[in-house]
């Protein structure tokens, strides 16, 4: 059976929604991109069934067989990458850059990537051990096998920031490990998702192995997770959800897997490289309209280059454009929803109450073209402090706040640690010893020195507020996975 549009995908079947339909808008146009259906809670429980009958023979295939259903996978979403990225683009708003290069593109690379991992070793053989005669058994040499083993049915739960990249990241590496998911999308841009569905069943994915279920009700994703045959959720998404869903994972045992906030710390010494940490943060921050977890949206600047950062910084939004993502030389598109403009919207203004200076943006950007769509101008708020909620907290938008310090390495790692978040930090230093020196004694689970750059093989997650355990590379197969040992007598 082939996809078909407003439907559920559960135990391989293209199935009516019990709950009907809701509408998916183009954040640009405010137009109807199309049909999102509604699952009902007992078709997301139906699909927590399906994944749960099918992962006894998935997790037995052999692992050249689930890879080359993965690659196949990838070949198909790539033979149909323009369709993908167009549909993308006007789920999500996401500049055309964005949304053919870092989100069909990125997902169609992690399905290549975990078609590899899918053959990487499970086993390690572990050093014999001599045991003394005891209540244990009988002395002499134990010998001992350490393998990994796939988790069962996860529940994967994505983010409406990047609906090709973020599902691919977990979906993949969980089918390369073996198990099963139930793929509940973000409710803002689900149609993609259920297009990487049909080419991975397409591509040959058993019944069952793969299910998505899509809903603006939060009880679908309550169902996704509650259903006593998922054994494992995997999230991406704000730091509040993430605390619930814990709270039923933990009364259920279920293992999870959390990428929650950002509130990503950039501190900038005074012999820094200003053009480069200006470029950096400048592009960050403001990329994908600053909905992205990881932007270093609180740049921490020691105060003898503190004026020439924020003019430099000011200088640059100068040369953002805002407008229609599909137009040519749009830096800065739409957010997600007129709900979540009027969200960012009130942080300016919250920063203009606590005393923040507005150098750039802070009202709504108009010209040819914008009065129609979710549009906020790049923001730049200056004179910050850390005490300030738009300091602390994620606004989820092109906002930077910028905060002076005065002192040494102390003071800027007190500085960047002071916040409930810990994902990934920013040194800019021209002192590259000095700068990892700082990178080691932050609070985050990641840190850029000198770069805004990512390394797709690298552990991502955070700290603290911003999630619990790490995926990316092959980290996402140990995250998708469980220990097992295995002793016998020598």
């Amino acid at each position: 059976m082939t996809y078909t549009e407003g439907r559920l995908f559960v135990g391989g079947e293209w199935v009516e929604p019990g709950g009907g339909h809701y509408d998916v808008i183009d954040p640009a146009s405010e137009q109807v991109v199309g049909p999102a259906p509604e699952a009902s809670k007992e078709q997301v429980r139906d699909a927590a069934r399906a994944a749960a009958d099918a992962f006894g023979p998935w997790s037995r295939t052999r692992p050249e067989e689930r890879a080359a259903i993965l690659d196949r996978a990838a070949d198909l979403m790539q033979r149909d990458f323009a369709a993908n990225a167009e549909l993308a683009q006007a789920e999500s708003g996401a500049t055309s850059a964005t949304a053919r290069g870092m989100q069909v593109a990125v997902g169609v690379a992690r399905f290549r990537r975990y078609a590899k991992g899918a053959l990487e070793p499970v086993e390690q053989g572990l050093p014999p051990q001599i045991n003394e005669a005891g209540p244990m058994g009988k002395a002499g040499v134990v010998g001992a096998l350490a393998l990994r083993r796939p988790v069962g049915v996860v529940t994967c739960i994505t983010s409406y920031n990047n609906p090709w990249a973020n599902p691919a990241g977990k979906v993949a590496p969980a089918l390369a490990m073996g198990n099963t998911v139930v793929v509940k999308p973000a409710p803002q841009d689900p149609l993609s998702v259920y297009r990487m569905a049909a080419a991975l069943e397409e591509a040959g994915v058993p019944p069952g192995v793969v299910n998505v279920v899509s809903g603006a009700s939060a009880e679908v994703g309550q169902a996704a997770v509650e259903a006593p045959e998922v054994d494992m959720v995997s999230f991406t998404g704000s730091t509040a959800v993430g605390q619930a869903i814990g709270e039923v994972c933990g009364r259920s045992m279920k293992r999870q897997l959390m990428e929650l906030g950002g509130k990503g710390a950039a501190i900038v010494f005074g012999d820094a490289d200003l053009d480069s940490a200006v470029a950096g943060i400048g592009t960050t921050y403001a990329f994908y309209s600053g909905q992205i977890c990881t932007a270093p949206t609180r740049a921490l600047v020691h105060r003898s280059v503190y004026d020439a950062f924020v003019e430099k910084l000011r200088g640059y939004i100068g040369f953002m454009k805002v407008g229609d993502p599909r137009a040519k030389g749009t830096v800065v598109g739409p957010v997600i929803s007129a709900a979540h403009r009027d969200r960012v919207e009130s942080y300016v203004e919250l920063g203009r109450k606590e005393g923040a200076t507005v150098v750039a943006g802070g009202e709504r950007p108009d010209g040819d073209g914008l009065g129609t769509g979710f549009y906020v101008a790049p923001t730049l708020l200056a004179d910050c402090t850390n005490d300030m909620r738009v300091v602390r907290e994620e606004i989820f938008g092109p906002v930077v706040a910028v905060v002076p310090f005065d002192g040494d390495e102390d003071e800027a790692v007190a500085l960047a640690d002071d916040s409930d978040y810990g994902l990934i930090d920013y040194v800019w230093s021209g002192d590259v010893a000095k700068a990892f020196r700082v990178a080691r004694r932050l609070r985050a689970g990641g840190v850029g020195v000198n770069t805004i750059a990512r390394n797709m093989e690298a552990p991502f997650g955070g700290f603290k507020k911003s999630g619990v355990g790490r995926d990316v590379g092959s980290y996402a197969l140990h995250a998708y996975s469980e220990l097992q040992s295995i002793v016998w007598p020598g």
